[in-house]
């Protein structure tokens, strides 16, 4: 294994080569733990602050500057509860469905590209691990549900079946947009590969659905069907209480920035930004950039009711996936065609070159590109509109046969 980074510096100032990989692997494991688990403490803040504004509220604002120690407060609070697992619950699997739910989250962070020098690790699999890994929150949830030996709990575990496992398809499809234009599963390599131009240009549409189906994987408004508490009681965790409860309430809220981590690196070039490349400016540029789908997602969970699961399932089987698969197909097929006719850049082995390629090279591919993108979704757009205004003209005739039918 190479000796770089912390390594080398241990290694030049006399430490055993072993012992300094060590550490320096020991140091890795511990940041990309411990970053996450800090990161998420703030952002229960910064969510609350924003639900508060958009509903017109103030939000936290005693404990602390700010209210900025309520999530501290919050903290100890379920720290203090008691540890209390019901008698007839499958005790091994009702104790490790919290852990397995929060390190679900935690590991996506190990394949994620903080700046141009500090990665996690580099797996030529990287937007594969992801997915596996993602699943893994799936199996937690269904694991929560079915060993809590609660009928509301087992409701909300095979609404995970329902819910998350379907919506993996069309996410999975949208995935497979910048990994197919990067040439590459690796996340360092997509983030290069976007350093002429964001493939959020080339492919709006591929963004978009990873989006919501990432939305739906969260289970977020206006997904929330497995949590939803005037259906379920409290979903899944209703027999969860204490620091228990407390791993789900912290794998869900950092699951909702991790998937705008991600969609920064799959389609907003990740830290990549025009001109410096330090460290910490990357840093920062990945940060802002990812926080950007995040505010997205909170703007829709306060602003957007939930829907019924019939919609839900409709709106994936009847909409997400046949769109996603579309979107891939035609994708696929315009960059062979722009290959052929040389607008798309090559290396000598005739693979795609966008690492490469500046952004004039890859204009003429992103413009028709994201043409096709539009094109597609015309067509949708007028059906959806049509289908309002039907629905809408419904509603209108069933009011007035019930008010003729009250006046008779």
């Amino acid at each position: 294994m190479d000796c770089t980074g912390l390594c080398e510096v241990l290694t030049q100032g006399g430490t055993d080569p072993g012992l300094a990989q060590f550490l320096s692997i020991l140091l890795g494991v511990l940041l990309v733990v411990t970053v996450p688990l800090i990161t998420v403490i703030f952002l229960i803040w910064i969510e609350r602050k924003i639900a508060a504004r958009i509903q017109d509220r103030l939000g936290p604002n005693r404990v602390g500057p700010f209210g900025l120690l309520q999530t501290f407060a919050d903290l100890i609070k379920l720290l203090a509860k008691e540890d209390i697992t019901p008698a007839s619950a499958d005790r091994l699997l009702y104790n490790a469905a919290p852990l397995l739910s929060l390190a679900a989250v935690a590991l996506i962070w190990a394949v994620v590209p903080y700046t141009p020098y500090h990665v996690g690790a580099d797996l030529d699999i990287g937007a594969l691990y992801f997915v596996a890994v993602a699943s893994l929150g799936t199996l937690a949830i269904m694991i929560a549900g079915w060993a809590s030996n609660n009928k509301y709990a087992l409701l909300g575990a095979f609404r995970v079946v329902a819910l998350l496992v379907s919506y993996e398809i069309p996410l999975v499809f949208a995935l497979l947009v910048p990994v197919m234009l990067a040439g590459s599963m690796s996340m360092v390599d997509i983030i290069h590969a976007q350093s002429g131009m964001w493939f959020i240009f080339m492919a709006p549409l591929a963004g978009v659905l990873f989006f919501i189906s990432s939305q739906a994987e969260t289970g977020r408004a206006p997904f929330d069907l497995i949590e939803a508490e005037s259906e379920l009681v409290a979903g899944f965790n209703i027999e969860y209480s204490g620091m228990k409860f407390g791993m789900f309430f912290a794998a869900e809220f950092l699951h909702v920035f991790t998937n705008g981590v991600l969609i920064t690196i799959l389609f907003l070039g990740g830290w990549y930004f025009p001109g410096w490349q330090m460290p910490l400016i990357a840093f920062m540029w990945l940060g802002l950039k990812a926080f950007i789908p995040y505010f997205i997602s909170l703007w829709i969970r306060n602003t957007v009711p939930r829907l019924r699961i019939d919609q839900v399932m409709k709106f994936n089987w009847f909409f997400l996936v046949p769109l996603s698969i579309v979107n891939v197909l035609i994708l696929a097929f315009l960059v062979m065609v722009l290959k052929e006719i040389g607008w798309v850049p090559v290396d000598e082995t005739g693979a795609m070159a966008l690492a490469q390629a500046g952004f004039i090279e890859l204009l003429p591919m992103t413009i028709v590109l994201f043409i096709s993108n539009v094109l597609i979704c015309v067509p949708i757009v007028n059906r959806l509109r049509r289908m309002g205004v039907e629905q809408r003209a419904a509603r209108e005739q069933l009011r007035t046969q019930r008010a003729m039918a009250a006046g008779d």
